[in-house]
């Protein structure tokens, strides 16, 4: 029997929780939130940044086809984009050689396309994101840029978590030599009590 996505709990200290699971300490947390539509990337020092995102816009959901944004713990699976343009295409995880210029990141309408960079995600607790029929990496769930930034701060993606192009190759680059999960639900908890210096 599978979890209800909407009654899976947030951890009260993010990262302290995430640690107590496994995650090291010189790791990183995404604590995605849902509700505020922010995405805030939390180390053992605090918070980093605190991104708008755009998550799904049938909400929370774990069962494949279902186009909501899955719940829970996951982890970092795979960093996609390396060194690639601000703006290039990813069509299959594959750069296409398609870069959009600055001026097309704010589409409105037309296909909804992944940019920039891809965080791949894989769920970390069955029967609310592994498993048959509701697992996160075989949905393709993604953290990755958009063409659609008009829309962030407000639920819009197909399941996916997108976020501004400039700021996930930020995201990147911060995530990039560090173990990194992200925890998906309703409403944010704290990092720990003092920010990080950017």
């Amino acid at each position: 029997m599978h979890a209800d996505p909407k009654r899976v709990p947030f951890p009260g200290v993010a990262f302290d929780a995430a640690a107590a699971r496994g995650l090291a300490q010189r790791g990183v947390l995404l604590v995605a939130d849902i509700r505020a539509q922010r995405l805030h990337v939390c180390t053992a020092a605090g918070l980093w940044r605190s991104f708008a995102i755009s998550t799904a816009v049938r909400g929370l959901g774990n069962r494949s086809g279902s186009g909501a944004t899955p719940p829970g713990w996951h982890r970092v699976a795979a960093r996609i984009g390396a060194g690639a343009p601000l703006g290039q295409v990813f069509v299959a995880r594959r750069p296409t050689g398609q870069v959009l210029p600055p001026r097309a990141w704010r589409a409105c309408g037309g296909d909804d396309l992944i940019v920039t960079r891809i965080l791949r995600l894989e769920g970390l607790e069955p029967r609310v994101n592994r498993g048959p029929g509701i697992d996160s990496f075989a949905r393709f769930i993604y953290i990755h840029g958009t063409n659609h930034e008009q829309c962030l701060g407000n639920p819009a993606s197909h399941g996916c978590i997108r976020m501004a192009n400039r700021d996930i190759a930020a995201l990147f680059a911060f995530v990039a030599r560090r173990p990194a999960w992200c925890w998906i639900g309703s409403g944010a908890g704290r990092c720990s009590r003092q920010p990080v210096p950017r």
